[in-house]
């Protein structure tokens, strides 16, 4: 019960890492608000296990790239909870496309979501950490292709070395507040996300070589680094830090 007492708003929390770290901060005994953007049943049934848990459990419906939706998730967290200390920035989307074959609208949809919603939900809930004196942690969900190349991902490895200057540079200034910022960069992790492409023997393959563990991750292999840095009694000298979970894929 690392996180008991403490209050908790996780972003893209229907399925996959999302889900897996809401519920371990909640088996932690964190209270959490649980936001997702289209899967409302999925979402909902993670909140049902959170209050299985013996905890308090909230879904909250909103794309966090938008000003409006982020107001709202924020204030509708804030009116549940009282306060937020914790914030898990980690809806994302991934869509794999040649270099020359991205369109516009891709790029813009893959940075908007994993870059620019992490800017504008930081930035709200550090507001709210600051107005109510809260000594907070804001753990950000980067890739390790934030510091590697791969095919066909660009637009996604460039939003998340974004990810990374990103919470650096809230760490530097959100420090003076007493709020610590770091981040986790997950290697290949089975989800919803990449499970067709993982299907394919092929792929799965050519991805595994690039891996010295030669493991393909599991959504609840990130949880235990974000419950870490979320505690400030065991993690309240780290900030600005990111942690690489990607069975040694950035080595190389």
């Amino acid at each position: 019960m690392r996180l008991q007492g403490k209050r908790a708003l996780v972003t893209g929390a229907s399925r996959g890492i999302g889900k897996s770290i809401a519920l371990n901060l909640a088996k932690e005994g964190a209270e959490v608000v649980v936001n997702y953007r289209s899967q409302e049943n999925e979402a909902q049934q993670v909140v049902d296990q959170i209050k299985n848990m013996g905890s308090r459990g909230l879904a909250v419906q909103g794309s966090t790239h938008i000003l409006n939706n982020v107001k709202a998730i924020v204030q509708t967290s804030l009116d549940f909870l009282g306060k937020i200390d914790i914030l898990v920035n980690n809806a994302g989307i991934l869509t794999r496309t040649a270099f020359l074959e991205i369109p516009e609208e891709e790029w813009n949809a893959i940075v908007e979501t994993n870059l620019t919603g992490y800017f504008l939900m930081g930035q709200a809930v550090a507001s709210s950490m600051v107005e109510n004196a809260v000594c907070g942690s804001i753990v950000n969900v980067s890739s390790v292709l934030q510091s590697v190349t791969a095919p066909n991902l660009t637009h996604y490895s460039v939003s998340k070395a974004g990810v990374g200057m990103l919470t650096k540079q809230m760490a530097l200034e959100l420090a003076p507040k007493k709020i610590r910022v770091n981040a986790v960069a997950p290697g290949l992790i089975s989800t919803d996300m990449n499970s067709k492409d993982l299907e394919k023997l092929e792929f799965r393959d050519s991805v595994l070589n690039d891996i010295p563990l030669n493991i393909i991750g599991q959504p609840e292999d990130i949880t235990g680094s974000v419950v870490f840095l979320c505690s400030n009694k065991e993690a309240r000298l780290i900030t600005g830090t990111t942690i690489f979970i990607d069975g040694g894929r950035s080595l190389k």
